[in-house]
């Protein structure tokens, strides 16, 4: 698939050549909590386990985040993204900021 954009956590890929390095790329993506959430995980606290809502939230952010990464990779013409992380920080009282960070490349199968 032409527009199909590989992304991996390793520095290279077995059986490939990096052909051209565009450089970092990022997708971010911000979101307040859910209140439903915020309630629910404060009750969880108090018995122990998991957090459900605030796991499906962190989930449905790193996709995001992914997509935006990988849209940002196909922009600059790349087929690659290596050494791809993600990070995540609380920007002020109920917000999180998750990151998808990599390397976008054009690799060619040798």
């Amino acid at each position: 698939m032409a527009d199909e954009v590989l992304v991996v956590t390793t520095n290279d890929v077995p059986g490939y050549r990096v052909e051209e390095v565009f450089g970092e790329i990022t997708g971010l993506t911000v979101r307040s909590r859910n209140v439903g959430s915020q309630i629910g995980a404060g009750l969880k606290s108090l018995v122990g386990g998991e957090l459900k809502g605030l796991t499906k939230q962190l989930v449905d952010s790193r996709h995001e985040a992914r997509e935006r990464m990988i849209e940002e990779a196909r922009a600059v013409g790349a087929n690659a993204i290596l050494a791809m992380r993600f990070d995540s920080d609380e920007v002020g009282a109920g917000y999180q900021e998750l990151v998808a960070y990599g390397t976008a490349a054009r690799i060619r199968k040798v």
